[in-house]
């Protein structure tokens, strides 16, 4: 029989306290945390009642970073943002907030160096058709929005 690792509430606490200072979480990573730490559900409940009050946990300020950290190194596009967030579960109010953190102007400056950087890689690829739409399939992956992507799709001509 493997024998687990118990915590009380102190030592729980002070353990989520560094988690929520590492990076910023959203409540769904914590709770799995506390699962994972095999705390009871009413444990767990105040653990996050004391994370919230001590602005260790915070989903609005975890919502902005998670859109600015995605659409900066991964170069996501709002539709793959919004739908991670939803996946995290995150309130369609802080969905909202967190999309204010991309300026339009960046957004789309960054779409299309992303769409040129992606025909560059497929200049040997003599095939129209198939060219479209491999970069279709790139830019739809990286969750751009099917509106942006049909009219690059339609620039390209050979």
């Amino acid at each position: 029989m493997e024998s687990h690792k118990t915590y009380t509430v102190e030592e729980a606490t002070k353990r989520m306290e560094r988690y929520c200072a590492y990076q910023e979480r959203c409540h769904k990573e914590v709770h799995q945390k506390l699962y994972e730490m095999r705390m009871i559900p009413e444990a767990v409940d105040q653990i996050i009642d004391h994370l919230l009050r001590h602005n260790f946990l915070n989903e609005t300020r975890f919502a902005q970073a998670f859109a600015r950290g995605k659409f900066r190194t991964k170069q996501w596009g709002r539709s793959r943002i919004v739908n991670e967030l939803k996946r995290r579960e995150i309130s369609k109010y802080n969905i909202q907030i967190a999309q204010k953190e991309i300026p339009d102007s960046e957004y789309y400056k960054t779409f299309e160096a992303l769409a040129e950087k992606r025909l560059r890689q497929l200049a040997s690829e003599k095939n129209l058709q198939k060219k479209r739409k491999k970069l279709a399939d790139y830019l739809f992956y990286r969750g751009w929005e099917p509106e942006l992507v049909y009219s690059k799709i339609n620039e390209i001509s050979k």
